[in-house]
């Protein structure tokens, strides 16, 4: 997978530069430079080839819009991985400390129910197959 990522890079850093001596073509276009316009013009057309060839291999790849916006706001978009893990940790260490309690309280619970009904809790720890609290 990575060569075909590779392989596009490559490709998009060509074209990119083929489009950066097409515009200095351009700016500064002199009849007697038809020619090499045109064969730079020829080059972008294989260039996009190329790149639609790469597009191709690459079909199964979902990007988040989320990358898009970040790369429209000027961010790097390593960023917003980065990002998504922290929230995921951030909300991973939330729901345990939730657990944690209800952890906490099933046992607070019982030991309290027992103290109140030990018959009742008794028959229910044989159902559930606890323990006595400690």
């Amino acid at each position: 997978m990575a060569e075909k990522f590779d392989n596009l890079e490559e490709h998009l850093e060509k074209f990119i530069e083929n489009i950066r001596q097409l515009g200095i073509i351009v700016s500064d276009f002199q009849p007697s430079s038809q020619t090499v316009l045109n064969q730079k013009l020829n080059f972008m057309i294989s260039g996009l080839q190329d790149i639609d060839k790469c597009r191709q291999q690459l079909v199964e790849i979902n990007v988040p819009l989320e990358v898009f916006e970040y790369i429209d706001q000027g961010r790097n978009p390593q960023l917003y991985t980065k990002e998504c893990l922290e929230r995921a940790l951030a909300r991973n260490e939330q729901v345990k400390g939730k657990i944690d309690t209800m952890t906490k309280f099933k046992s607070l619970l019982i030991s309290e129910l027992g103290k109140v009904f030990p018959e009742d809790m008794a028959k229910y720890r044989a159902i559930h197959g606890e323990d006595s609290p400690s």
